[in-house]
């Protein structure tokens, strides 16, 4: 039943179903430049859903008045990044998933296509930041009293010109840009990134490759949520996109 309620949602350009249980809980994948929520009503047309947005509760109103469903969204993902993104049929399941996440019990997966040659294979960065500014005008700085961490997998070099890594990267905190902020400070930007990137690189990326996105994708995630019955598994994978391996000819 879950699964034939999700079909039937108003998904947004691009947008696809990637996974849906038995409770409701459903894994879909955005494509770049679309917003995991309308800031404005003007925004609909370039969201996850096409439909009105309460963010009170930080859900979805499917339907015409007096007779709309509520959808509710289970985390975010940056306009400019791609890939999972998790919402709920179900209230009680998006109050148990949510659960999961403020405990960090959730493993997320990112891949990040980064100017520079990452050093080391393996490596745990700790540091601090602070967010500021709200909306579109959101802003991760250095130092602050937030803690950041992340851990960085290298999965392959990119000999270039330019010199390129392709990182796995599995953040324990979730702050606002963490991932492109902390890739930024430890020297190797992400690629196509127009805030904490290298801005000259990024318009020689483009002019060679004729790419011009955020390289930095949600590819894996896995946790366990209880509900009253019984606990539940839920995993979900979203391939790289082609755009990322096309980056290194």
């Amino acid at each position: 039943m879950a699964s034939l309620i999700a079909e039937t949602l108003p998904l947004g350009s691009g947008v696809r179903i990637l996974k849906v249980d038995a409770n409701g809980l459903c894994a879909l994948e955005k494509p770049e430049g679309v917003l995991s929520h309308p800031n404005r009503p003007k925004d609909r047309g370039r969201s996850l859903l096409g439909a009105n947005y309460d963010s009170s509760d930080e859900s979805y109103l499917i339907g015409g008045e007096g007779k709309s469903e509520r959808v509710w969204l289970l985390n975010r993902l940056d306009s400019a990044a791609s890939g999972l993104i998790l919402i709920a049929l179900n209230a009680d399941v998006a109050k148990a998933v949510r659960s999961a996440f403020r405990l960090r019990e959730v493993r997320k997966v990112y891949q990040a296509l980064v100017f520079g040659h990452a050093r080391v294979a393996r490596q745990n960065w700790v540091d601090r930041m602070n967010v500021k500014g709200e909306g579109n005008s959101v802003r991760a700085v250095d130092s602050g009293r937030l803690k950041a961490e992340t851990d960085m997998k290298r999965l392959r070099l990119i000999p270039g010109p330019p010199a390129l890594s392709l990182l796995e990267l599995q953040p324990h905190t979730g702050r606002t840009h963490q991932l492109r902020f902390q890739c930024g400070k430890h020297g190797m930007p992400i690629v196509g990134d127009q805030t904490y990137g290298d801005f000259r690189a990024n318009r020689e990326f483009g002019r060679r490759t004729g790419l011009k996105r955020l390289f930095l994708h949600s590819s894996e995630i896995l946790f366990e949520y209880r509900l009253p019955d019984r606990v539940f598994r839920f995993s979900a994978r979203s391939p790289v996109p082609l755009d990322f391996g096309s980056s290194g000819r």
